[in-house]
C-alpha cells in the first residue's frame, strides 16, 4: 500500500510486495541457470563438430546465461529494497517501481532472443547428432524456457487491474462509482455460466455495486487485506490483554446445564431437537459433503443409495435439478437416513439467488421439514454478498421492514415453488397431525427465516432451526419478532454469523488503520502470521508490531490512541473516519434473527493440556452455552477458528458433546 504505478497506471500490488515472488524467480532462474551451465559446460566443446550451425547453438545458450545472470541480478536488487520500511513508509521502497519497470522491459528482449532460439533449434537451421550429443537437449532448454516467460506473463496478468486507469481524484463523486461498478460488472459477465439465470444482472449489479462502494478510494491491493487481518489478531489479543490488565474485561456468564438454559424456553427448543435437524440440514449438501466427509468410503456410500437410469423409470419422488443416477438424492438419504418415500419434494437447481431444499416427512418429530442449503457453489457466494436491504414485505411485519435482498428473492423462488406443485397441501393432507419446520444452514438459514414469515399466515405454528445464521439478514425489528419462533445456533468464532455489509465495511476501515499502525515491513508480517497458525502469537508480538501504542481501542472503527508526536498519523487515522460515512453502501444496519444460543470451547486447564497430546485435547474438548443478542455480532473479528466454526461439523460436534455432558451433570434429569 499504495497500488504500484507503472506504464501510468495502478496494479493489484505494491512496491512492498515483491519479497517472496521476487525470491521464488530467483530460485526458479537459479535452477535454470544451473541446468543450462551443466548443458553448456559438457556439451559446448561438441558444437564445434555439428555439420551445421554449431554456432547458432553457442551463441544461444551464452545470451540465455547472460540473460539469467543480469534478471537474476535485478531481482535481487528488487528484493531488497522491496524489503525495506513499514507498510506504509512508501519513500523508503521508492526505487523499486524505475527497477520493476526495468524488469518488465527486459521482458521483451528475452522473449526476441528464445524466439530465435526455437528458430534456430526447431527450423532445420542447426544439425548436431553424435553419441555425447544431441540438439534434443537445448531444444528442451528452449521449451522450458518458454514455460518461464509463461510464468513471468501470467504472474503480470495477476496483477493487472481494469481499474488502474482511474485518477485518485473524485473517488467519491457519482460518476467514478457507476464507472467502478460498470468495470466490476464487465467483469462478473464473463462468467458465462450464470448469465442464464433470471436474476443474474440484478444480482451481478448489486454485487458490484457493494464491491466498488468498498473499495474505491482505499488504494488497498491484495497483500495488505492478508497483512492487515494478521495485524487485526494481533490487535484484538493486545486488547484482550489491556482490558485484563486493567480488570475490566467481562466474561458473559455460560453454562453447561441445558436445564439451566432452557428452563424459560418454549418446550420446542431443546439440544436433542436441535441436534436432530442439523443432521438434516447437513444432509442437503448432498453427495459432495458425504465425499467430503468420509474420503476414502464416501464413493461406496453413495453408489449403494444409488437410483441408477432413473431418467427412463417413472418417477416416484419429484426430483428436480439432480443427475440421471440422483447422485445428490443418495446423499440426502445416506446422510439423514430418510427413506425415499418420505421424500415429497426436492429441487437440486442452483441458480443466482435460487438455492437447493427439500421437503421430507419426519416421522421422528411428527412434523413436514423444509431443509434449505447452504452455499456451497460460486452462485451460492453471489447470493450472499449481493447483500444489501430491500424492503421486506410480508403479512404481520411493520411497514419498512428490511432484509437481506438477495436471500428475499431466494425465499421467493421456494415459496414459488412449493405452492406451484402443492407440496404442503398434499403433505399435510396425508399427516394433518403433524406439524411444519423449516431448517437450513448458512445461506439455506437466512432463507429459511424469510421463508417462515411467507409461510406464517398460512402455518402459524410453523418452526424454524437456523444454524450459523448470516449476520446481515433482517432490520432489528423484525429479528426481535423471529425470537417467537426461530431457534438460531452459532459456534465460537464463526466468522458468517458476523458477516454483513456494515460490518464488512468497519473491517475495511479497521484494515486501514491497522496497516497504518504497524511497523513492521509486509513481508515480516505475512511471515509471521504463518508462525502464529502454527504456534501462536508469542508476548513479544503484542507490543512491537505497532508504532508507539499505548493503548488499542477496542472498536474496529477507531484509531489506536497515539502520542502526540505521532499528530500527523493521528490526522491519516481521521481522514478515514470522517470519510468512512461517504463510503457506506447499505443505509440500514441488519441483524441476525432468532433466538440465539452462543455455544463456546471451555478452554482446558494449562498444566493439563501440556501433557497431553493434541489429539486427546480434541477429545477432551468441552462446550458452554448462553443466551446472545444480535448486537454481539455486529463486529467482523479475525480468529483461528472463525471458518472451522462455521461448518456444520463443527454445530454438530458441540451439540452431540453437551448432550454427552449433561448425563455429568449432578442434577440433571431426562424426561
Amino acid at each position: 500500500m499504495p497500488a504500484i504505478k507503472l506504464f501510468g497506471r495502478k496494479w493489484l500490488a505494491a512496491t512492498d510486495d515483491l519479497v517472496y515472488p521476487g525470491l521464488f524467480e530467483i530460485f526458479i532462474r537459479t535452477v535454470w541457470l544451473l541446468l543450462i551451465g551443466t548443458a553448456s559446460v559438457r556439451y559446448y566443446q561438441y558444437t564445434w563438430n555439428c555439420r551445421l550451425g554449431g554456432d547458432l547453438v553457442r551463441v544461444y545458450l551464452l545470451g540465455q546465461v547472460a540473460f539469467l545472470v543480469l534478471t537474476m541480478l535485478l531481482m535481487l536488487i528488487i528484493v531488497r529494497q522491496s524489503a525495506k520500511g513499514s507498510i506504509m513508509e512508501t519513500q523508503a521502497r521508492k526505487y523499486v517501481e524505475p527497477l520493476l519497470t526495468v524488469k518488465i522491459l527486459l521482458l521483451l528482449p528475452e522473449i526476441s532472443w528464445n524466439i530465435l532460439g526455437s528458430i534456430w533449434m526447431f527450423g532445420g537451421r542447426v544439425e548436431c547428432s553424435y553419441d555425447h550429443y544431441t540438439i534434443t537437449v537445448v531444444q528442451a532448454l528452449v521449451l522450458f524456457d518458454w514455460i518461464l516467460i509463461g510464468l513471468t506473463i501470467f504472474g503480470l496478468a495477476l496483477m493487472f487491474d481494469p481499474l488502474g486507469s482511474m485518477g485518485d481524484k473524485n473517488l467519491d463523486s457519482l460518476a467514478e462509482h457507476s464507472k467502478a461498478s460498470h468495470i466490476w460488472l464487465r467483469r462478473f459477465k464473463f462468467l458465462w455460466w450464470m448469465r442464464k439465470d433470471e436474476s443474474a444482472n440484478e444480482t451481478f449489479q448489486h454485487f458490484a455495486g457493494l464491491i466498488s462502494s468498498l473499495f474505491r478510494g482505499t488504494d488497498l491491493v491484495p497483500s495488505d487485506v492478508v497483512a492487515g487481518c494478521i495485524l487485526l489478531r494481533i490487535r484484538q489479543k493486545r486488547e484482550t490483554h489491556e482490558l485484563r490488565r486493567l480488570n475490566l474485561l467481562v466474561r458473559p456468564a455460560c453454562t453447561t446445564d441445558a436445564s439451566v438454559i432452557f428452563s424459560d424456553t418454549p418446550s420446542w427448543m431443546t439440544l436433542e431437537t436441535a441436534f436432530h435437524y442439523i443432521k438434516l440440514s447437513t444432509a442437503c449438501y448432498g453427495w459432495l459433503f458425504v465425499l467430503y466427509k468420509h474420503l476414502c468410503t464416501g464413493c461406496f456410500h453413495i453408489i449403494q443409495n444409488l437410483t441408477c437410469c432413473s431418467c427412463f423409470r417413472r418417477k416416484r419422488t419429484a426430483i428436480n435439478g439432480d443427475n440421471c443416477c440422483y447422485c445428490y438424492l443418495a446423499g440426502v438419504k445416506f446422510l439423514s437416513d430418510v427413506s425415499v418415500d418420505d421424500i415429497l419434494y426436492a429441487s437440486f437447481k442452483n441458480h443466482l439467488c435460487e438455492i437447493p431444499f427439500c421437503v421430507v416427512v419426519d416421522h421422528k418429530t411428527s412434523s413436514i421439514v423444509i431443509i434449505a442449503r447452504g452455499s456451497l457453489s460460486l452462485r451460492d457466494i453471489f447470493t450472499d454478498f449481493a447483500a444489501d436491504s430491500d424492503i421486506f414485505e410480508c403479512e404481520g411485519l411493520p411497514p419498512g421492514s428490511m432484509a437481506h435482498r438477495s436471500m428475499i428473492i431466494g425465499a421467493r423462488v421456494i415459496l414459488g415453488q412449493l405452492k406451484e406443485n402443492k407440496i404442503l397441501e398434499q403433505a399435510f393432507n396425508t399427516y394433518p397431525q403433524y406439524n411444519l419446520v423449516i431448517t437450513g444452514h448458512s445461506l439455506g438459514a437466512g432463507v429459511g427465516i424469510l421463508l417462515a414469515f411467507l409461510l406464517r399466515p398460512t402455518y402459524p405454528n410453523l418452526k424454524v432451526y437456523a444454524f450459523a445464521t448470516p449476520a446481515g439478514l433482517l432490520s432489528r425489528n423484525v429479528a426481535r419478532i423471529t425470537e417467537e419462533f426461530v431457534l438460531t445456533i452459532g459456534v465460537g468464532d464463526d466468522f458468517v454469523m458476523r458477516l454483513g455489509v456494515d460490518s464488512i465495511e468497519n473491517l475495511r476501515t479497521a484494515l486501514l488503520i491497522a496497516l497504518q499502525a504497524c511497523r513492521l515491513p509486509k513481508y515480516r508480517v505475512v511471515l509471521n502470521g504463518l508462525g502464529y497458525m502454527l504456534f501462536g502469537i508469542p508476548e513479544r508480538d503484542l507490543s512491537k508490531t505497532w508504532s508507539t501504542c499505548n493503548v488499542i481501542t477496542t472498536s474496529s472503527g477507531q484509531s489506536p490512541l497515539l502520542s502526540e508526536r505521532d499528530a500527523v498519523r493521528l490526522e491519516e487515522n481521521n481522514k478515514y473516519e470522517r470519510d468512512i460515512t461517504k463510503r457506506r453502501y447499505s443505509k440500514v444496519k441488519l441483524y441476525t434473527g432468532g433466538k440465539i444460543l452462543h455455544i463456546t470451547r471451555i478452554k482446558p486447564d494449562g498444566k493439563q493440556t501440556e501433557v497431553k497430546s493434541k489429539k486427546e485435547r480434541g477429545k477432551d474438548t468441552k462446550y458452554e452455552m448462553r443466551w446472545a443478542q444480535p448486537e454481539e455480532f455486529s463486529e467482523l473479528i479475525v480468529m483461528p477458528r472463525m471458518l472451522l466454526d462455521h461448518l456444520p461439523e463443527s454445530i454438530e460436534e458441540a451439540l452431540e458433546t453437551l448432550m454427552e455432558q449433561q448425563s455429568d451433570l449432578p442434577y440433571y434429569f431426562d424426561p
